[in-house]
């Protein structure tokens, strides 16, 4: 197998000329470089790619932990991961986790042992304490608000948001608002959506928060239990629009009638969400997704808020 000293010999170039080639130094004249370049082509050489890594100190590669993929929320953050990256011509290895937090730590380790130069958690299982030590490796950058001054942040406002849709909810009237989750209380997510519930409507009747949403059949299985209730819920705010859809879809099904029966909103701004006219809080996670990026690649760790909206379709007006 040809190495680099028999590329440098056949073109009759130094060794530091084919480098300077193979990692596109500018500094190489055009003749030397076709010279070593056909070469290359003759030899069929492939370059160690580890070894080049360990000479440029950067393997160009970005590391995107995140628990699930098919998931609208996952999808648009590494959306706008993968925007950036082809822009700036770097590879994205995604690390899923299920939550389970020996395959976070896993990642992690990559990062320690030089597979990666930086690493975005979309969403995490283990506590900042496990994960703020192998900042000294990389960089890590998260996409929810953290307080740790070695750990950079693209975010929004949940909380805010939150409780902004729960009182605009309120202000039109309901007072029997039921809500869905992706997860239980481990969730920094959920006891937030918990925290604003409590802090418009006071206490959360047990039946009307459902846990372990992500599809349209997870909200159709969940209204299948709230709009049966004798306190049947008269809003509901489900946490994606594939779950508010599938909670429209049952509605339907019972002949009600959105939103005079059941007002409903749902987040991200979906596709699904825009063909019903579903109301939706847009959290606008491409952007977050782009932000880390950039804040990864400039070994950064300011804080970026990125800003929600609300948007007010046919199912809540």
């Amino acid at each position: 197998m040809a190495n680099i000293n028999d590329i440098a010999k056949r073109a009759g170039v130094s060794v530091s000329t084919v480098s300077r080639v193979l990692n596109h130094h500018p500094y190489v004249s055009e003749s030397k470089r076709a010279a070593v370049q056909r070469v290359i082509d003759e030899m069929d050489y492939t370059p160690n790619r580890v070894a080049v890594d360990l000479i440029r100190k950067e393997t160009r590669r970005i590391g995107v932990i995140m628990p699930y993929n098919n998931n609208q929320a996952f999808d648009q953050l590494l959306h706008g991961v993968l925007n950036r990256s082809v822009e700036l011509d770097y590879t994205v290895m995604v690390l899923p986790t299920k939550y389970d937090p020996e395959k976070e730590l896993n990642g992690l380790h990559m990062l320690k042992n030089k597979q990666l130069d930086g690493i975005i958690i979309t969403s995490r299982s283990n506590t900042w304490d496990a994960i703020v030590p192998f900042t000294k490796y990389g960089t890590i950058v998260a996409c929810e608000y953290t307080e740790h001054p070695e750990i950079g942040c693209a975010y929004m406002d949940r909380y805010t948001s939150y409780l902004e849709t729960f009182q605009r909810l309120k202000d039109k009237g309901h007072s029997r608002v039921a809500f869905s989750t992706a997860r239980g209380e481990e969730s920094n997510s959920t006891q937030l959506t918990l925290k604003a519930y409590q802090q418009v409507f006071g206490e959360i009747p047990p039946e009307y928060h459902i846990r372990d949403c992500h599809s349209m059949d997870d909200g159709v299985r969940a209204a299948q239990q709230w709009l049966h209730l004798d306190a049947r819920p008269t809003a509901v705010y489900a946490n994606g629009d594939e779950v508010a859809a599938g909670i429209y879809q049952y509605a339907m099904s019972m002949q009600l009638e959105v939103p005079e029966d059941l007002a409903i909103i749902g987040q991200e701004n979906q596709p699904i969400g825009i063909g019903l006219q579903l109301s939706t809080v847009d959290h606008q996670l491409v952007k977050v997704g782009e932000q880390a990026f950039d804040l990864v690649i400039e070994k950064s760790k300011d804080k970026v808020e990125i800003s929600y909206h609300i948007i007010e379709r046919q199912s809540t007006q």
